[in-house]
C-alpha cells in the first residue's frame, strides 16, 4: 500500500489542496503534519471554492481527517472551519476529524505579540500573517506551551494560562506597548472550545499506525513549502515550522518506512508572498500578467502575491531536500498566450554560476538569475486531458523540467477546477 508526502517545493502557494484532494480519492486517511492557519490550501470543485487553513483539503472527498502534533491550532479558527463547511453541506464529525492530543494550541497572548512584534519592528518586519504561529512554537519549543490534552483537564489549564500571563502580559505592557489580557476570559473561552473539540482528541499516533497496519493509504499534507522551513529556506524570512517532507514523520507520530514516495508541487513559474529574496522575479508586464491571470492573492492573507519566472534552482534543492519521488506541475495554464517562457537554470554571482541555493542573503542578494529560453504557446489547454495531446512547446517546457529536475512528472494541473487534471501516473496506484 502507498503512503505519500505532499509538499510545496518553491515558497507555497503551489496549490497544494488541488493536489490533495484530487488524490484523496485513493486514500483513507488525510493527515497534516506541520504549520497552523498561516497556510490556506484553495480547492475548486463544481465551480465552488473551498479554503481550508487548518483541516485537511481531503475533508471535501468525506475521508477521515488528521491534524498532528506538529501543527499549531488556533481553537476559535478550527471551529470556525468546521462550522463554515457544516453550513455548505461538508459535515465534519468527530470519526471525520481528528486532532491529536499533542497538538499544541494557539493562544490569544501569542496573536497579541505577534502583531505586536511586527508593529515595532516597523520597515524591519518578517512580515508574518499575525496568526500567533510563531509565538506558539516559541513556547513549545522553550516547553512552555499549552496541548489539547491540557485544555481538556480544567485544573491544569487554569494554571498553565494563569502563570503564563503574567509573564506574557508584563511583555506585551513593558516591552510592546501592547494592550494586556484577562486570564479569566481566556480560561472561559478556551473551556468552552474544549467541550466542543473534546470528541475529536485522541492519539493520533497510534490511530495512523493502526490505519497503515490494516492496510489503508494515508496521505501526509504539507503546509507552506520548501524554502519557508525554518532550517531549509531563506531564514529568517520563512515559516516556524519544519515543512520538510522528513518532518511529516515527527508531526504525525510515525517512522520513516511508513512512507513510500513523496511527491513535490510546483506552480508552473514561480510566487512569493511577504518579504524574503526571489531571484527570478518579475517587476515587469509579463510579471504583472501571470499575477492577474493566476489570481495571486495569498489564500490565508489576500497579499498579493510576488511573481516570477520558474526558478530550478530552488526545485533541485527541494528535491534532495524532500526525496522527492514524483512532481506535480500546477497552473500551467496561467502561462497560455506568452510568445516565449524563461526558466532560471543557475544564479550569476560574482563571475560564478551557482548551480545550488545559497544559505547567505547577502549572497542572494547580488545573484541574478541565468534563465534559459524556450518557446511559448498559444492554443486553450485547459480541455486537454491526455499529456499525448498537449501542444508541442507545452511538452518542450515540462520536458525540460524534468530533465533540470531528474525527477518525473506525474500529475499536470491545466486549470483550477479538480477534473481539468492531467493524471500521467497515480502514485496510489
Amino acid at each position: 500500500m502507498a503512503n505519500i508526502v505532499i509538499v510545496g517545493t518553491q515558497w507555497g502557494d503551489e496549490g497544494k489542496g488541488k493536489i490533495v484532494d484530487l488524490l484523496a480519492e485513493h486514500v483513507d486517511l488525510v493527515v497534516r503534519f506541520q504549520g497552523g492557519n498561516n497556510a490556506g490550501h484553495t480547492m475548486v470543485v463544481g465551480g465552488e471554492q473551498f479554503i481550508c487553513h487548518l483541516i485537511p483539503s481531503g475533508i471535501l472527498q468525506g475521508k477521515t481527517c488528521v491534524i498532528g502534533n506538529g501543527v499549531v491550532v488556533d481553537p476559535q479558527v478550527l471551529l470556525e472551519e468546521i462550522d463554515a463547511l457544516g453550513h455548505r453541506g461538508i459535515a465534519v464529525t468527530p470519526d471525520k476529524l481528528k486532532i491529536c492530543e499533542k497538538a499544541h494550541l494557539i493562544m490569544p497572548y501569542h496573536k497579541q505579540i505577534d502583531l505586536a512584534r511586527e508593529r515595532k519592528k516597523g520597515e524591519g518586519k518578517i512580515g508574518t500573517t499575525g496568526r500567533g504561529i510563531g509565538p506558539a512554537y516559541e513556547d513549545k519549543a522553550t516547553r512552555r506551551g499549552i496541548r489539547f490534552v491540557d485544555m481538556l483537564d480544567q485544573e491544569i489549564f487554569r494554571e498553565k494560562v494563569t502563570t503564563l500571563l503574567d509573564e506574557k502580559n508584563f511583555y506585551l505592557k513593558n516591552y510592546l506597548a501592547a494592550e494586556t489580557l484577562d486570564p479569566e476570559e481566556i480560561i472561559n473561552q478556551y473551556q468552552a472550545y474544549a467541550q466542543r473539540l473534546a470528541p475529536h482528541v485522541t492519539n493520533i499516533s497510534i490511530f495512523i499506525n493502526q490505519a497503515i497496519q490494516s492496510g489503508h493509504q494515508v496521505m501526509f499534507e504539507g503546509a507552506q513549502g520548501t524554502h519557508l522551513d525554518i532550517d531549509h529556506g531563506t531564514y529568517p524570512y520563512v515559516t516556524s515550522s519544519n515543512t520538510l517532507a522528513g518532518n511529516a514523520c515527527c508531526g504525525a507520530g510515525v517512522g520513516p518506512k511508513a512512507i513510500t514516495e513523496v511527491m513535490g508541487i510546483v506552480k508552473a513559474y514561480t510566487t512569493r508572498v511577504g518579504l524574503g529574496p526571489f531571484p527570478s522575479e518579475l517587476f515587469d508586464a509579463t510579471g504583472d500578467r501571470i499575477q492577474q491571470k493566476g489570481a495571486e492573492f495569498g489564500s490565508t492573507t489576500g497579499r498579493k502575491r510576488r511573481c516570477g519566472w520558474l526558478d530550478t534552482v530552488i526545485l533541485r534543492n527541494a528535491v534532495r531536500l524532500n526525496g522527492l519521488t514524483c512532481l506535480a506541475i500546477t497552473k500551467l495554464d496561467v502561462l497560455t498566450g506568452l510568445e516565449s517562457l524563461n526558466i532560471c537554470t543557475g544564479y550569476a554571482y560574482r563571475g560564478q554560476i551557482l548551480q545550488d541555493f545559497p544559505a547567505s542573503l547577502k549572497v542572494l542578494a547580488e545573484c541574478q538569475p541565468v534563465y534559459e529560453t524556450l518557446p511559448g504557446w498559444s492554443e486553450d489547454i485547459a480541455p486537454i486531458k491526455k499529456a499525448g495531446d498537449l501542444p508541442p512547446n507545452v511538452k518542450s517546457y515540462l520536458n525540460r523540467i524534468e530533465e533540470l529536475t531528474a525527477t518525473p512528472i506525474y500529475i499536470i494541473s491545466v486549470s483550477p477546477e479538480r477534473d481539468a487534471t492531467i493524471v500521467v501516473k497515480n502514485p496510489f496506484r
